[in-house]
């Protein structure tokens, strides 16, 4: 990649939006193969269960979430970190004021929409 590809996205900057009560999501810098996004969940948030083909890698800023893939549930914490596989169906919840951080896999063309 050559420096005339770099972009950068500077926080103040980034569009902050509301897609769900008790959820903010700002799309922070992206390419055609990966994307970053912040996630901020208000305490008792608790997100639709869902999927997706992107692979999802997680990264817990501050706060406590609570994730749900199949049988499988775990609480992760300030500093903890996971990856769900593409189409793996899954949910999250917030039991205190989390900031996750969010890498995607291909691209997530419908957050790219709302940037």
């Amino acid at each position: 990649m050559s420096a005339g590809n770099i972009e950068l996205v500077e926080i103040k900057g980034a569009k902050l939006f509301t897609p769900e009560t008790g959820l903010s999501r700002q799309v922070l810098a992206y390419s055609d193969k990966m994307m970053l996004v912040r996630h901020l969940m208000e305490k008792g948030w608790i997100g639709a269960r869902h999927s997706h083909p992107h692979e999802q890698l997680v990264y817990v800023v501050s706060g406590h979430i609570r994730f749900n893939a199949g049988e499988r549930t775990f609480d992760a914490r300030t500093g903890d970190s996971f990856v769900i596989p593409g189409g793996v169906e899954h949910q999250a919840s917030a039991l205190e004021e989390s900031e996750v951080l969010d890498v995607f896999t291909p691209v997530r063309e419908d957050y790219a929409e709302s940037r």
